[in-house]
């Protein structure tokens, strides 16, 4: 493997690392007794809005199968930046279920986000001699 595809494999993988820990941080807001404040749900868009760049940045330097994983996966994190500006307009029952979207939406792109990651070593692992 040489320094290009330890490269991709490390940028896939920070990726990854933070689509997780967006996933965290909407989960905890999700459960958060008394409600996630405007806040937090601000940071949580900027944050969305930062890992949807670092996936999109990705996805060029990506096998094509992984490709189409990242693709997914912002996709769903442009899905949850929309449900976090909708919880930023609501209140009460409304805005739970925005938060829960975006919860939803934050699950499903760390998991494309995942994919992407089994597709890269998949090719990779196919390319090496065995």
């Amino acid at each position: 493997m040489g320094k290009m595809d330890t490269n991709v494999k490390d940028a896939l993988d920070h990726v990854r690392a933070i689509t997780q820990e967006l996933h965290g941080a909407f989960s905890d807001a999700a459960a958060k007794r008394g409600g996630a404040t405007k806040a937090d749900l601000e940071a949580l868009a900027q944050k969305a809005k930062g890992v949807a760049e670092s996936a999109k940045g990705s996805i060029s330097s990506q096998h094509d199968a992984a490709k189409k994983h990242l693709a997914d996966a912002v996709t769903h994190l442009e899905a949850t930046q929309k449900h976090v500006g909708e919880s930023l307009k609501s209140s009460g029952q409304a805005l739970q279920t925005s938060i829960q979207k975006a919860l939803a939406d934050a699950r499903a792109s760390a998991q494309k986000v995942s994919e992407a990651v089994a597709a890269k070593r998949s090719a990779i692992s196919a390319k090496t001699p065995k």
